[in-house]
């Protein structure tokens, strides 16, 4: 019998070389990856290898008093040693400007996890290049989240059973998983899973190049967050890989051709393997959605490859997975026309419309008084978020729930106590400017505020709205008179359904029950600080968005004016009904947009027309979809069928049992 030679579970579609066509469209889209800046300077590159170094140690020397603390001679704890792996984009070569670094650090068997985030902590507190500290202890892999001379880092933790971890250890042999536990497997696959996806892959420059181009598309696509249920950077590596084994010797343009075309008509829950699943020696649970029903319920299962074998996407959910369906579509109508030299890859780049497509949003906030406490309680609400998500999708009116994966935070500058409480309240004052929303934001108070807890709409100030004075924002007035309050915004986009897809034609939307038990999740967060903190979540329309969020781009629903068109001539053809209509329309705006007593709700009243015009422009562009066959769930176009709130109306924002 002849020995395999081609990589993973099954024979390449076609071995044959892409044409020079092919490679030219390739040249320019690595021209284009330049352009945008995802490939990091010589000096990024220098900088992040002195961090390393630190870093590296900077472990030792945390292994070394771990190793006195637990009544080791001074001799023996020198001897310990320790080292540091770095893993996920860094490790496959594909990482861009300003990318994080996914790190692990590798220990002693007496050296504890306890030890990392005590001792460890410590240390790096003690380090005037360490920002942002932010110690996540509970996560599924617990990690420690920092900056580090300006390049951000995830630090996670492994304790193997050998009594010292030389220089030259390496993690391949399956041997050293004998003993760990749960968390401590996790945390070491992360680096062994890079490693074997490298061994995997037939042709590594043009993997790496169709790589950062996926990468790039699906941040700027919003659909880059293992978190918050779509993929991270090892899930896209892995689905990249697979398509370079099915086209080995195709080049990157090819591939990411290939790439939109094969996984836009995937059958999920059917699981992308790049090697078949090991059954090691040592009896570890591997994935197998036969024997254990948590993996039968995985969404879109990408399995990595390394023993043992886990689901990466676990946290993929049934709205993520419709919503990553519709980018792969519109990805795959535009990369055929970037073949057909009809469209450029910028095209493909273009930045998603996530606070445009929706009519209405929940908004999660959350804020501190303490800067250190902001982080780990900022990290824990982007670590749990995604069960108020599902929780949301059960709701009978909710068809999907979308959300967005970056969150807006800010510092506030107040001068009392009462300004302080007011924005614990909920009231979170406007933002002048626009900053694009990142983990180190740092705004002044403003002094323009607007609240959208009460009747505030379309940006005017709520009548319980904080004013902050003037000089909150100024640099002159002395710090130690000044108060200090860290807030971080979530949202989310409801795509709702039509009237007539609802049980009953129900028109009331209770969010209540799933929002409380949300906020009761929240609370009990290890480190929740009743005295500091506050969660309040909010429901939103659209237009009373804050400006921030459109980054002084435009603010309306997206094809607004084709809705207004169509509107016209929809009326225009039924002229003789027309007073009543608005007649009818009046006598309804009362009662619109009413708020439950029990929490938030939303009222949503469509007329027959209403329904008929957002059928039809919910529909899509036909001539925008592939000839191949859909999914089982079929990507949908993602424009919420929901009418436009009455003006009159105004929704109570913040919700019962929030504080």
């Amino acid at each position: 019998m002849s020995e395999r030679k081609y990589l993973g579970v099954t024979q390449p579609i076609d071995i044959n070389k892409s044409s020079k066509e092919d490679e030219i469209i390739t040249e320019a889209l690595l021209e284009t990856l330049k352009e945008e800046k995802q490939f990091e300077s010589e000096a990024e590159s220098k900088n992040r290898e002195v961090v390393l170094g630190k870093i590296d140690k900077l472990v030792k020397q945390f292994v070394y008093e771990a190793s006195l603390k637990h009544k080791l001679t001074e001799t023996l704890a020198k001897s310990c040693g320790g080292k540091i792996f770095a893993f996920g984009s860094y490790r496959l070569g594909v990482h861009g400007a300003g990318a994080d670094i996914d790190m692990l650090c590798v220990v002693p068997s007496h050296v504890t996890r306890d030890d990392f985030f005590e001792i460890m902590v410590d240390l790096l507190k003690g380090r005037s290049e360490v920002s942002e500290l932010t110690p996540v202890s509970s996560a599924h892999v617990p990690v420690i989240k920092m900056q580090f001379g300006g390049v951000d880092i995830d630090l996670t933790f492994a304790s193997l059973n050998r009594p010292t971890i030389p220089d030259d250890f390496e993690l391949l042999d399956n041997s050293i998983l004998r003993g760990l536990d749960e968390k401590t497997i996790r945390s070491v696959n992360g680096s062994r899973v890079t490693d074997e996806i490298l061994r995997l892959v037939p042709n590594i420059p043009s993997f790496r190049l169709a790589l950062r181009c996926i990468k790039f598309w699906a941040k700027r696509r919003a659909v880059y967050s293992n978190s918050l249920g779509f993929l991270g950077g090892v899930a896209w590596a892995m689905l990249v890989a697979r398509i370079c084994q099915l086209y080995p010797n195709a080049c990157a343009g090819t591939l990411v051709y290939r790439f939109f075309k094969i996984f836009l008509v995937w059958k999920w829950p059917r699981p992308v393997l790049l090697k078949a699943i090991e059954n090691g020696p040592m009896h570890l649970r591997v994935w197998n959605p036969k024997f254990y029903e948590v993996d039968f319920e995985h969404k879109m299962p990408i399995i990595t490859p390394a023993y043992p074998s886990m689901c990466a996407t676990h946290n993929v959910s049934l709205s993520t997975r419709q919503i990553m369906g519709s980018e792969l579509m519109r990805g795959l109508s535009i990369v055929e026309r970037i073949m057909k030299g009809e469209a450029k890859w910028t095209d493909l780049f273009a930045k998603d419309e996530f606070f445009r497509r929706y009519k209405f949003y929940m908004q999660v906030n959350v804020t501190s008084t303490d800067e250190e406490a902001s982080h780990g309680l900022h990290g824990f609400l982007e670590s749990r978020i995604r069960q108020y998500l599902v929780g949301l999708e059960n709701v009978e009116h909710i068809l999907f729930v979308h959300p967005y994966i970056k969150s807006y935070d800010h510092t506030f500058v107040c001068n009392t106590d009462q300004e302080i409480q007011d924005i614990r309240n909920g009231n979170i004052p406007t933002q002048p400017n626009t900053p694009t929303p990142s983990k180190d934001a740092d705004t002044p108070a403003a002094v323009d505020t607007n609240s959208n807890t009460a009747n505030g709409e379309n940006g005017s100030p709520a009548e319980n709205a904080p004013a902050l004075s003037d000089e909150a924002q100024s640099s002159e007035k002395n710090d130690s008179e000044q108060k200090r309050i860290f807030t971080s915004s979530f949202y989310m986009g409801l795509f709702l359904k039509k009237k007539s897809e609802v049980s009953g034609n129900s028109q009331r939307m209770d969010l209540s029950w799933h929002t409380q038990s949300f906020i009761g999740l929240v609370k009990k967060y290890e480190n929740w600080d009743e005295q500091k903190m506050t969660i309040f979540i909010r429901s939103l329309r659209q237009e009373q968005l804050p400006d921030e969020v459109f980054e002084g781009g435009p603010r309306s629903l997206l094809d607004a004016s084709e809705k207004k068109s169509s509107g016209k001539k929809r009326k225009s053809q039924t002229s003789e009904n027309s007073a009543s209509e608005k007649a009818a329309k009046k006598a309804k705006a009362a009662s619109t947009y009413v708020p439950s007593t029990s929490g938030v709700s939303i009222e949503k009243k469509e007329s027959e027309n209403e329904i008929q015009k957002n059928t039809s422009e919910s529909s899509g562009n036909d001539d925008s979809k592939p000839d191949a066959d859909k999914p089982d769930a079929g990507p949908v176009a993602l424009e919420a069928p929901v009418p436009q709130p009455a003006k009159s109306g105004g929704i109570k924002l913040k919700m019962l049992g929030s504080s």
